[in-house]
């Protein structure tokens, strides 16, 4: 891929979540970042001015949903309005982290399905087409209605194991639901499986019942999407040790970590936590165990092959 990609009517904007990936993505590109400003008014609403012209050009927005929220599910809304009526020929939206994913269905009565309003709101604010990584739930995809590509974090992090030589290792699942996505690792890493059976009585509070497989001697390997108050994870990894893991590390695609998550981290058998840069992460929320991979290149190449017509399921695997 050359340095600089000359085509002008291909623009990438940034908005405030995720500023080092955006300009990560741009320089993998070739292209400098459009210009745009994002200010507030005194009572908090959030006002953005595009300040170059994009009509007739094919629009990249990167911003992922992650803390806070609604802040910044906001300002893609508005540049999304902004870029639509500024006679953009097409809005793409690339969202590294899709917040509210983990409400995707009617789990109990009288419950929302935000992951489907979000992309309600998506549509409806004018975007064209959508790039995310590893949504929490793959159905996500058919509450869409515009295309969505949905790319997989699951090989950047399987190439980082595989370069680290490890010995005898098992893809753990924290739960029932990973299950898929560890066995996509195992089959890269050439390695076993084991699933931890856990029930979960209330959200962010998770409690270890039983380990499936084995793992006796074992490296254990610790495959989620999320880590977000990181009790799954830690309890997860205790467990392994206390059932005759040798070693535990664990790995995720979105690094959400709220709460009392990096002091349980800290505190835990997991030796090393690898996760990608799909979330930001201020610097006093990284620490000795903390391994970041950079998904830029992947995104950079898939909007490229948007950008171009070219096939961008050669990414998914």
């Amino acid at each position: 891929m050359s340095n600089q990609y000359l085509d002008p009517n291909l623009k990438v904007f940034s908005l405030s979540s995720n500023r080092g990936l955006a300009e990560e993505i741009a320089k993998v590109i070739g292209v400098e970042l459009a210009k745009c400003s994002v200010t507030h008014f005194s009572d908090g609403e959030i006002q953005i001015n595009i300040e170059e012209s994009i009509r007739g050009c094919d629009v990249f927005i990167i911003q992922s949903t992650s803390q806070p929220v609604n802040e910044h599910l906001m300002e893609l809304l508005i540049l999304i309005d902004a870029l639509k009526r500024a006679s953009a020929k097409t809005i793409n939206v690339v969202i590294p982290y899709y917040g509210y994913a983990r409400q995707d269905r009617k789990a109990r009565a009288r419950e929302p399905i935000t992951a489907k309003l979000v992309a309600n709101l998506i549509e409806t604010a004018g975007a064209h087409r959508v790039i995310s990584l590893d949504l929490h739930a793959p159905q996500i995809q058919g509450f869409f209605d515009i295309p969505i590509d949905h790319l997989m974090g699951v090989p950047i992090l399987s190439d980082y194991f595989e370069n680290k030589n490890l010995d005898d290792i098992v893809i753990v699942s924290p739960d029932h639901g990973g299950v898929t996505r560890a066995r996509k690792m195992a089959d890269r890493l050439k390695a076993p499986i084991a699933i931890i059976d856990k029930r979960r009585p209330r959200p962010n509070v998770a409690e270890v019942m039983n380990i499936v497989g084995n793992i006796e001697g074992k490296t254990a390997i610790l495959i989620d999407d999320i880590i977000d108050t990181a009790g799954t994870i830690t309890l997860a990894a205790n467990a392994l040790v206390e059932n005759g893991a040798a070693e535990v590390y664990a790995c995720c695609t979105h690094p959400v970590l709220s709460g009392p998550a990096i002091e349980r981290i800290k505190n835990s058998k997991i030796k090393e936590l690898v996760v990608t840069n799909s979330i930001g992460l201020p610097e006093e929320k990284k620490f000795d165990k903390l391994v970041e991979l950079s998904v830029a290149p992947l995104l950079a190449e898939s909007i490229i092959r948007v950008y171009e017509d070219q096939s961008v399921s050669v990414l998914f695997d």
